[in-house]
């Protein structure tokens, strides 16, 4: 009987465990992404670039002067000089015709691609940056796509929106759902609760018990969700490793301080109100 009842207490201590750990998961995810979306914001914004067209009378040693200029200036990642020779030769690629040899001479005109820095992809420092390298006698247009930029930025807000959104919702249900196992766990023993008390001892010690092993219950679920977790990542960088390059490895090891910090906590504070509700009931409640 005696070794029934600890197969018993053995098994809801695993189930207790794995429970809060499966929630910890779920947590350790959002803060993955949560930690990685400057990353991945600023990669995508960095896509964001404009086309500085030069005249056909600037001759290329003028303009990769002016490229050294740009690439001191704080709004460009990056620059890329495009002769008008290159730019037939990419022109041909994608068309497969010499228009050239139909025309007798080379339309296009030499341009410098500027990749932006994140800070300034968007429409309004565009048009700052637009207006002053107009200002530049060798410069005849800028080129870039509003449409697009706009674009980019209205859904990088909205997956913010949505990801704010969805931690709070989530962060409450993980606290419910721990709450719930904790209380499990505390409710077969609510009648011990109660006789603690009524013989006089204090709500700190009637609570140390209960509390000290839901701690070690949150700290062994976090250590199994945080494995699961780094074993899920090291899996997707297998697959897919250009995804994990933009993203910085010190935060992982904040993510598992997180995780660790959240599975301690909730489970510190759900066996503390566990244990509390059962003080404050009378002792015919706790038969409900």
């Amino acid at each position: 009987m005696a070794n029934n009842g600890k197969r018993r207490i053995a098994g809801s201590y695993v189930a207790s465990t794995l429970s809060i750990a499966l929630v910890l998961v779920v947590i350790g995810v959002l803060a993955f992404i949560f930690l990685n979306a400057r990353q991945i914001s600023d990669h995508v914004k960095q896509n964001i670039g404009f086309s500085i067209i030069v005249k056909d009378k600037v001759n290329d040693a003028e303009i990769k002067k002016l490229q050294k200029i740009l690439d001191t200036k704080s709004f460009v990642a990056s620059s890329v000089f495009i002769s008008k020779e290159e730019a037939a030769k990419e022109f041909k690629r994608t068309l497969g015709e010499d228009f050239e040899a139909v025309l007798g001479y080379n339309p296009l005109l030499p341009s410098i691609e500027i990749k932006l820095n994140p800070a300034y992809a968007n429409n309004d420092s565009l048009a700052v940056i637009e207006k002053r390298l107009l200002e530049n006698e060798a410069v005849q247009e800028v080129s870039y796509q509003k449409s697009l930029v706009q674009m980019v930025n209205d859904n990088v807000e909205k997956i913010s929106l949505i990801l704010l959104v969805a931690g709070a919702l989530l962060m409450l249900i993980s606290f419910t759902l721990i709450r719930n196992t904790i209380h499990l766990s505390v409710y077969s023993q609510r009648f011990l609760i109660k006789t603690m008390q009524l013989v006089g001892a204090k709500t700190s010690f009637v609570c140390r018990p209960f509390i000290q092993n839901s701690i070690w219950l949150g700290f062994f679920a976090s250590m199994f969700a945080n494995l699961i977790l780094l074993g899920a990542i090291y899996l997707l960088q297998q697959e897919a490793g250009g995804v994990l390059d933009l993203m910085d490895r010190n935060l992982l090891i904040v993510m598992v301080a997180f995780v660790t910090l959240c599975g301690i906590f909730l489970s510190w504070l759900s066996a503390w109100v566990s244990v509390v509700r059962y003080l404050s009931k009378d002792m015919n409640d706790l038969y409900n």
